[in-house]
Formats: structure tokens, C-alpha cells, sequence
């Protein structure tokens, strides 16, 4: 309970103090690429529920017009647009997901949320997968940090591992130090 008292807070705090940089935001896709401006796309988060994610769209429209599947980093890359790869480089393209933490889908702190396609892949080499509904997904974690993007099956695997162990140490302290090293590594430019 104090950890979602705690996620409320601070994505409500969130929301309005980065409201005119998430307006700027909003402002420069829509002459850059027009719209839509906010991506949404379903993902599989506490108990297994499905919700819908919120980000800046950083692809072209057309970018998963083949369908879900599993692709090679230049596949996805070449989908990006210049503003959404800025977007990317600095983790803006996140911020509206301070909304699905203010309304309960995610916490700051958890493993990050998966499209079901791509769990089912997973499950299909580790079924320690399901373990991660017992709490909510998150917009930072241990392996984000340490894993980076996962653009491959291997990747995900190795994410995995990160947020089983993430699972089982889970304390507010380990959220406010996972908080903090997010936060240095954004100030820094780190890339993950």
C-alpha cells in the first residue's frame, strides 16, 4: 500500500511539473510528423490483465504494419523518426506513461511490460515469466538499467533473470535506490 501511495504521489507531482515540457513535446511531433502524438499499445501487466501503455510515438504510422514478430535492431530502427529517436536518446518518449502509473496499471519501479506475442516467446524457453504478474510493471527497473532496450529473444531472456531477482529483494528502499541510478543515468545521457 505505501508503495502505491507513493507511485500516486509522485506521478500526479510528475504530471504537472513536466506538463509543459510534455506540451512542448506534443507541439513539436505534431509539425514534425503529425499525428496521432500519443502511441498506445497493448501490453500484459498485474495478474496478467491487459492495458493499454502510453508513450510519444517515435515510428512512422506504418511501423508494425507487418505485424508483431521478433526483429533485428536496424529492422526497428529504420522505423524511427528523427524526433523520435531524440525522443528515445533522452527517455521523453515515456513520459505519458506517468498517467498509467497515476491510474494503477504501473509502478515506477517494476519489470517493464511486455506485448503478449512477445511473452509467449519467452514462456517458451522460461515459464518463470508469469512470476512477474504478482506485482505491477514498471517505467524503470534493475534491468533496464543493466540490459538496456531488448530488441532480441536472448535479451528478453536475459531481462528476465534481472527482474525474478528484482522480485524477490523488492523493498521501497530498492525502488528509491533503482529511482535514484535511473535519475543519474538520464541526467548523465547514459543510454540504455
Amino acid at each position: 500500500m505505501l508503495k502505491r501511495l507513493f507511485d500516486i504521489l509522485l506521478a500526479a507531482l510528475c504530471l504537472v511539473i513536466f506538463a509543459p515540457l510534455m506540451a512542448l513535446v506534443a507541439v513539436a511531433l505534431f509539425f514534425r510528423q503529425g499525428c496521432p502524438i500519443i502511441y498506445s499499445q497493448e501490453r500484459i501487466g498485474r495478474h496478467g490483465k491487459p492495458f493499454l501503455i502510453y508513450k510519444f510515438r517515435t515510428m512512422t504510422s506504418d511501423a508494425e504494419a507487418t505485424g508483431e514478430r521478433l526483429t533485428c535492431p536496424s529492422e526497428t530502427h529504420q522505423h524511427v523518426t528523427p524526433i523520435g529517436q531524440f525522443l528515445r536518446t533522452h527517455h521523453l518518449d515515456e513520459l505519458p506513461q506517468f498517467w498509467n502509473v497515476l491510474v494503477g496499471d504501473m509502478s515506477f519501479v517494476g519489470y517493464r511490460p511486455e506485448r503478449a506475442f512477445y511473452i509467449a516467446k519467452i514462456m517458451e524457453h522460461d515459464a518463470r515469466y508469469e512470476q512477474l504478474y504478482a506485482i505491477r510493471p514498471g517505467i524503470t527497473s534493475y534491468a533496464t538499467l543493466h540490459n538496456g532496450y531488448t530488441d532480441s529473444l536472448e535479451k528478453m531472456l536475459k531481462r528476465l533473470d534481472y527482474d525474478l531477482a528484482y522480485l524477490e529483494q523488492r523493498s521501497l528502499a530498492e525502488d528509491f535506490r533503482i529511482l535514484g541510478m535511473t535519475f543519474v543515468s538520464i541526467v548523465l545521457g547514459k543510454k540504455f
